[in-house]
Parts: C-alpha cells; structure tokens; sequence
C-alpha cells in the first residue's frame, strides 16, 4: 500500500491546498494530511479548527485522512507507516527549501522519501499567508479559499460577509 503523509500549517487551507491533496490522492492508495501543532509560531486557527475545516473540505476524497501533529515530520510518517512525503513547489523558493527538508529528512529516515508536486498554474502565486495578509485589511479572499474558509477568517479578523 502506498502511504504518503502531506504535513503542513494549512493556517488557513487554501485552493492551493487542496488541489495538492486531490492529486496526492489520485497517486496513494492513501494520504494522511498532517495538521501541524508548531509551538514557536500563534496560528489564526487553533489545530481543531484547521482539522475541522479539513475534515469538511476533504469528505468527498475517500482515501484522505486528516490528522494533527506536533513535533517532527519523519517521527509522524513513521508513526503513520508513510512510505512518502507529498510537498507542493510554487517556485524556486519553495524548492530550495523543500529540498533541504527532503535531504534532512532522507537522512533521518532513508526508508520515507519526498514526492514534489508543482502547483497548479492557477494557485502558483497563493499562500496563506497571503490569505492572511488581505484579509487583514478586509480585502476579498474568494478566490483564494473555500467560502467556509473565507468566513471563518474574515470572522477571525472582525469582518463579516453577506
């Protein structure tokens, strides 16, 4: 069985995300997608909540399995039985960065390897980060998440929308 375990913030989900998801899941037998718990940054959304939010955008995908996690990445996939890591490049940036995870993580755990997976071209500019910073000035983020996800941070930063 191939089991890949795609760890990250999702503080929020994006579109970005899930189109990584759907496809990891067209290529796994099954994904476990990691909810980190990382206690050296405050995130918008507490883990129960980026779970939840999870759980409702993900239903439809029978073989995706959401999960929190705190400490590091290699000790849940092993914990999970993942054989891969799916993580999503934008752009070059990404790619440094992930490659240095994947290099690290090879050598802490040479059984669980790193799948890459490029962006859709229509999500290649999107971060929540992003998503974060215009919805802090109560700017339009309905292109960026789910309408579930729009409202609960436009909620969390004091907007509300019809």
């Amino acid at each position: 069985m191939k089991r890949a375990v795609y760890p990250g913030s999702f503080d929020p989900v994006t579109y970005g995300h899930l189109d990584i998801i759907a496809r990891s899941a067209e290529i796994m037998d099954e994904l476990v997608v990691g909810v980190l718990m990382n206690q050296a940054k405050t995130p918008l959304f507490s883990v129960e909540e980026r779970v939840n939010m999870l759980h409702i955008m993900t239903k439809n995908i029978s073989n995706v399995r959401i999960e929190s996690f705190s400490g590091l990445s290699v000790d849940f996939a092993r914990k999970e039985g993942a054989g891969f890591f799916i993580r999503g490049l934008r752009a070059i940036t990404d790619f440094d960065y992930e490659l240095q995870m994947s290099q690290t993580n090879r050598i802490m755990a040479p059984e669980i390897d790193t799948i890459f997976l490029t962006t859709s071209l229509q999500y290649a500019y999107l971060s929540s980060t992003t998503v974060k910073e215009v919805a802090s000035y109560g700017g339009d983020i309905s292109n960026f998440v789910p309408p579930l996800v729009e409202k609960a941070v436009m909620e969390k930063f004091g907007y509300s929308r019809p």
